[in-house]
């Protein structure tokens, strides 16, 4: 049963495509430990594509941030650029697409997502985030 204490991490990572299999395998452990088995892959997806843009549009850090509250897992992500992310696609538009289906998937798996401007350190920048329902 998934604990009902609200927690939260945040990770640190570099401008670097491999930043973000160190971001999923990340989210796999933390929710298994918590014991939210069945938000797994979803959230692995999510964290994926979150920090996947993250990384590729950006040129500066970034951070993955997960949090738990009230039954609900909020994944997001902050990165250095402080333009908002370009509308998601259809989907069902992009199936043959090797690129920009990220936040498409996004809007498809969680239940909501959004993104606000944000400073962090003195540097503006972006958090995109979504939520998952433990339901």
């Amino acid at each position: 049963m998934p604990e009902s204490e609200p927690w939260e991490y945040s990770l640190y990572i570099p401008n670097d495509p491999r930043a973000v299999t160190v971001c999923r395998r990340t989210v796999r452990l933390i929710l298994t430990m918590h014991g939210l088995i069945r938000l797994v892959d979803t959230a692995e997806l999510l964290a994926t594509e979150l920090a996947s843009n993250a990384v590729r549009h950006t040129k500066g850090p970034a951070a993955l941030r997960l949090r738990w509250r009230g039954g609900t897992l909020r994944i997001g992500t902050w990165d250095s650029d402080p333009e908002p992310p370009e509308p998601p696609s259809k989907l069902g538009d992009m199936v043959d697409a090797e690129e920009g289906r990220g936040l498409a998937l996004v809007s498809v798996c969680a239940d909501v997502w959004g993104w606000q401007p944000q400073s962090r350190n003195g540097n503006r920048g972006k958090y995109v985030w979504c939520e998952l329902a433990a339901s």
